[in-house]
């Protein structure tokens, strides 16, 4: 099965699908152990639905933190930054699927107004998903039935296609509106210019009134955000987007160390194996022989002491 998620390994929010011009995207990870690795910050317009096979993890999602052990599961809105981190050493094993409302028909007036309503902003943020509440129960057997269907039948579409309809159903019938989600829609939209403008930029010098400005906000709403949303500083999230990106080239190309560290923002190649290093606890020459026939590179944890510079 193809396993080219960008959902936890890119700051993106394009998805790569398991099969051409079907925008559903569902695999299971293998059991492993990380030490103290973080899915990267990301976001993207499909519902997300993820299922702990074993271990535990915290899901960020706009800054709420939900904790996710096993045989529990999150449902993730469209268009909500999210990420998870799993503690450090920790063994652990996950299915998600995710859905794009195209695939559900959004197409009619009706379907896209109904969709909007509950897959939009004003909508909740997220579903924990317990299995000894029935219906939640139900949405958890559903995720696993359709990684299977995947994996052994990818050719059966519309088999697929009502798996992932009735999925993203039972999430839908327990979604509520809120009513403060308007201003939170407002401030998710600014952090979207914001992260949008690192993530086009990021070779490039970046300061915190270059991002803020992308957003049309000043330097300390700019702060503000990115610490209520993100748990993070603008230049943290600079860095871990750099690091993640040089991670993909390191894995994916031969580009020397050097022409990688100048390609993802770095004024040197020895500044960028301190950085690099101090977050990953190794070189970038050793995390490439390691990650040389992996599919995904290890996801980076940023620290997060909050100085705004």
């Amino acid at each position: 099965m193809d396993r080219t998620l960008e959902i936890f390994s890119d700051l993106s929010e394009r998805l790569k699908y398991n099969l051409p011009d079907f925008p559903l995207c569902v695999y299971k990870d293998s059991p492993r152990t990380r030490d103290a690795r973080a899915f990267a910050y990301h976001w993207h317009a499909d519902v997300e639905f993820m299922l702990m096979l074993d271990g535990s993890m915290t899901y960020y999602v706009n800054g709420q933190a939900v904790h996710v052990t096993s045989g529990m599961g999150i449902f993730v809105n469209a268009k909500r930054l999210h990420r998870g981190i799993a503690g450090p050493g920790e063994r652990y094993s996950y299915i998600v699927a995710t859905v794009h409302p195209s695939l559900l028909g959004e197409t009619s007036p009706a379907s896209k107004a109904y969709l909007e309503r509950k897959f939009g902003l004003n909508a909740e943020d997220y579903l924990l998903l317990n299995p000894a509440i029935p219906w939640q129960q139900e949405i958890l057997q559903a995720v696993v039935a359709l990684q299977e269907q995947m994996e052994h039948h990818p050719d059966h579409l519309l088999r697929l296609l009502s798996q992932a309809a009735a999925l993203c159903a039972g999430a839908a019938e327990q979604l509520q509106e809120r009513s403060t989600a308007e201003a939170d829609s407002d401030q998710i939209a600014i952090i979207h210019e914001m992260t949008g403008y690192i993530h086009q930029r990021y070779e490039s010098k970046l300061t915190v009134d270059d991002i803020a400005a992308a957003g049309s906000v000043c330097r300390s709403r700019c702060c503000q955000l990115f610490k209520k949303h993100l748990r993070l500083t603008p230049n943290n999230y600079l860095i871990q987007y750099r690091i993640q990106k040089s991670c993909e080239m390191l894995k994916e190309t031969n580009r020397p160390v050097s022409e990688i560290a100048l390609a993802c923002g770095f004024q040197s190649a020895s500044y960028f194996a301190h950085v690099f290093h101090k977050q990953l606890g190794e070189t970038p020459q050793d995390f490439r022989k390691k990650t040389s026939d992996v599919n995904v590179p290890a996801p980076v944890e940023i620290e997060t002491a909050y100085v705004c510079d």
